[in-house]
């Protein structure tokens, strides 16, 4: 009786709110270039991400956003950079954007964040519906509970 118990509650807290699943993806998550570490936040109903860490940064705190495609952008810190915007949907698969790679300076027009499991998120940005390119990011901190 106790373990049927303890197993109903488990499977209510796993289930829990909409909110709550959603909150999994909240968080840091590392890119594959340059460690990066790019923080996914809430920007009102939507989702957005921020650069808060780089290989670069950690060499130059004060490094600017030089290779973006506006040379009036291109004194930006790197270091807070929105890099994901107005991603909305849920709970394992958000659409939104623009996405902007500070590697390249180009800024994808729409993209989509697939939460894979709790510690891999397939991040896909598109340019003209068919430029597109995946990458997978893993998460740096604990996922948020």
């Amino acid at each position: 009786m106790i373990r049927a118990v303890a197993a109903a509650v488990l499977l209510l807290a796993a289930a829990g709110p909409a909110d709550a699943q959603e909150a999994s993806i909240l968080g840091r998550w590392r890119t594959p270039a340059e460690g990066g570490v790019v923080e996914i936040h809430r920007c009102g109903a939507a989702l957005c991400g921020r650069l808060v860490d780089a290989a670069p940064l950690r060499r130059d705190p004060d490094q600017r956003d030089v290779r973006n495609r506006d040379a009036a952008q291109r004194q930006r810190p790197l270091r807070g950079l929105p890099v994901l915007r107005q991603f909305t949907g849920g709970p394992s698969e958000w659409r939104g954007g623009p996405l902007y790679d500070p590697d390249s300076g180009q800024t994808a027009d729409r993209g989509s964040l697939t939460l894979v499991s709790a510690d891999r998120l397939s991040v896909r940005g598109c340019i003209a519906r068919v430029l597109c390119r995946t990458q997978t990011w893993r998460r740096a901190d604990p996922a948020p509970r």
